[in-house]
């Protein structure tokens, strides 16, 4: 096993640096570079699935691989200076006034309020899509939380908390409203 993560890291490493230097040279031999990357990452797969066994090895190599490929490109990272801020038309969401009852409002509409919105397109699509009904069940409950932390996300970001809400509340109502008619809620 040990074998088998050494040979994805340094083949994720060595991929990685190749087609790095790919992307950074744009001269004929790039081709090559950026065959011979991938081809260093397919043969520490092969080599991994041969040690572990098929299932075990490509996984462990692919994981192995991305986690070398990851710590690559975070090495070539620049940082750069920040900019002065601009007159925009609209402050950016972390430049607005700072008042502490925006952020309670904001994590209330985030939250629970996300979570009804959430639950309410989860319960539209279980009642709505075709299909087995076990199925439609199980990708509802797992879309739940994605369009949560979809809410949630938008949420926080805009500045406009009545834009929110309405979106947030309409959604909510829509979605059970919806799923209503149809017999699920």
């Amino acid at each position: 096993m040990l074998a088998a993560t050494a040979l994805g890291l340094a083949g994720g490493a060595g991929g990685a640096v190749l087609l790095r230097r790919a992307w950074a040279d744009r001269r004929n031999e790039r081709v090559w570079l950026i065959l011979a990357g991938w081809a260093l990452m397919l043969a520490a797969i092969l080599a991994a699935a041969w040690l572990l066994g098929p299932v075990k090895g490509t996984a462990l190599a692919i994981v192995m691989i991305g986690l070398a490929a990851l710590c690559v490109v975070a090495q070539g990272r620049v940082r750069r200076a920040v900019r002065v801020a601009r007159d925009t038309l609209a402050p950016e969401p972390l430049e607005g006034p700072s008042v502490a009852w925006r952020g309670w409002l904001k994590a209330l509409l985030a939250g629970p309020l996300g979570m009804t919105a959430a639950m309410g397109i989860a319960f539209c699509y279980a009642a709505w899509v075709p299909g087995d009904p076990r199925t439609r069940i199980v990708v509802g409950g797992l879309l739940m939380p994605i369009v949560w932390a979809l809410a949630m996300t938008w949420t926080l970001a805009d500045q406009r908390l009545l834009r929110a809400l309405a979106v947030l509340a309409g959604t909510t109502v829509l979605g059970f409203g919806l799923a209503a008619m149809r017999g699920v809620a």
